[in-house]
């Protein structure tokens, strides 16, 4: 099918000379960016982008989608990392398939709604049957590019762990389930729409056996690797005394580094760190949002984007931000960088880039991430003509003055937003059901 995205106001490419164009088009066929410029005709379906700015879709390198359930929890909100996720274990622990799915299904059309399109989710609890099966069927409803994560815990509260014991798994069995999720799901072509990556879940939460065995392993089957990392200062006290290093070293022992690996948070890497991940092309998915709720810090985003550490960012889960929104966390990681360097230390069109591009080398998905001939019809368009925008000398630049929702979503060339609305599912319904499923967990 030939789609053409007729007069926008302006196109934000983030190609590999940044380009930016006015009054232009383009053309999309069989999922595929064919042709961009001025003036272009001859199309099955045409969308009038009149009044909007044309981005690349966002990519969103970190999430827990299942956490969607369980916002704003009481004994939660105010609590530092290690103490929030002890409050909450024992209510995941109740999850089955459908809270996973459904929470699922609620994430990713959030995340639709605010432009991206495509996401990794790192999901690394599996109670009652639940399997990451299921959040890779809800994004297949919505028609969401998807990176999950077979994601584990392995070491529980009575061998020194934090995570309870009913929530974790024979390392042996995790293993195996990642080869069974990889095989069945895992597409490595070129404009994949499900890729699967390895991802125990933290150096405090399963042991180091299982971290350098998960990378052999991945790495035999050629796909990628996540964790969490260096996410707070309790998280690199944990280090310290566990293994005698910092989080770094720890990687890089394990065989945790390399274009082949991204790290969450991260907040708490020193000029060593960094110099280290910079060399090895490892990736970092940098979540402000979070880490503000938390009480975490600010990651060094300045200074790992200067020494040439691939950036993305990440909305992590709903139980921690407590939104799912990504030009929303876009806005913060700019804002943030600025609180701590000054007015300016990032722009509005770097952080985009951060959102967009970055996201993708992250991911390593060099398909996605950019408007420009040959790349994957992965397209976010944005209404500038209204009061987010009224009085905006610059269109463009979105993060400072523009909406929060995109007007139209493509992902493969398919339309998954329309005017605003989800088109792939009935989400009123989808919403009524979450909350009863909340509601069920709350009693």
């Amino acid at each position: 099918m030939t789609i053409l995205i007729k007069n926008a106001t302006t196109i934000v490419t983030m190609d590999t000379a940044l380009t930016e164009l006015a009054q232009a088009d383009i053309r999309v066929e069989n999922g595929v960016i064919t042709e961009v410029g001025t003036g272009l005709t001859g199309a099955e379906e045409t969308i009038d982008a009149t009044g909007c700015v044309v981005t690349p879709g966002l990519v969103n390198t970190h999430h827990h989608l299942y956490q969607t359930l369980t916002r704003a929890v009481p004994g939660g909100q105010d609590a530092l990392l290690f103490g929030w996720l002890q409050t909450l274990y024992p209510i995941w622990s109740r999850f089955g398939p459908e809270e996973m799915f459904t929470s699922a299904q609620i994430g990713l059309a959030e995340l639709a709604l605010s432009g991206c399109t495509l996401t990794s989710d790192h999901l690394y609890l599996y109670p009652n049957g639940a399997r990451l099966d299921d959040t890779i069927a809800a994004a297949q409803e919505i028609g969401m590019r998807f990176h999950p994560t077979r994601g584990a815990m392995s070491i529980g509260e009575s061998d020194g762990g934090l995570p309870p014991d009913s929530l974790v798994e024979d390392e042996a069995a995790i293993l195996n389930d990642c080869i069974r999720v990889i095989d069945t799901h895992h597409d490595p072509r070129e404009g994949a729409m499900v890729r699967v990556g390895v991802a125990p879940c933290s150096p405090f939460s399963v042991s180091r056996d299982l971290m350098r065995d998960a990378a052999l392993l991945a790495r035999d089957k050629g796909v990628m690797l996540h964790t969490h990392l260096a996410e707070n200062d309790e998280d690199i006290a944990y280090s310290l005394e566990k293994f005698g290093c910092r989080p770094g070293q720890y990687a890089e022992d394990l065989g945790w580094t390399g274009p082949d690996v991204w790290h969450a948070h991260c907040v708490k890497l020193d000029g060593q760190e960094i110099d280290l991940f910079a060399k090895s092309r490892t990736g970092v998915a940098h979540c402000p949002c979070s880490n503000c709720r938390l009480g975490s810090g600010i990651a060094p985003v300045r200074g790992m984007r200067d020494a040439g550490v691939p950036v993305g960012l990440g909305v992590d889960g709903s139980a921690s931000n407590d939104a799912g929104n990504l030009v929303a966390e876009a806005r913060q990681a700019m804002l943030l960088q600025r609180v701590v360097q000054g007015a300016d230390a990032m722009s509005a069109r770097e952080a985009l880039y951060i959102a967009t591009r970055g996201g993708a080398e992250v991911l390593g998905r060099p398909d996605c991430g950019q408007i420009a001939v040959g790349k994957r019809a992965d397209i976010a368009i944005w209404d500038v003509s209204g009061v987010d925008s009224a009085g905006s000398w610059d269109p463009a630049a979105l993060l400072l003055a523009g909406p929060t929702r995109v007007k139209h979503l493509l992902v493969e060339g398919r339309q998954i937003v329309r005017d605003g609305h989800v088109t792939t599912i009935d989400l009123p319904r989808v919403v009524e059901r979450q909350n009863a499923l909340a509601r069920a967990l709350m009693g």
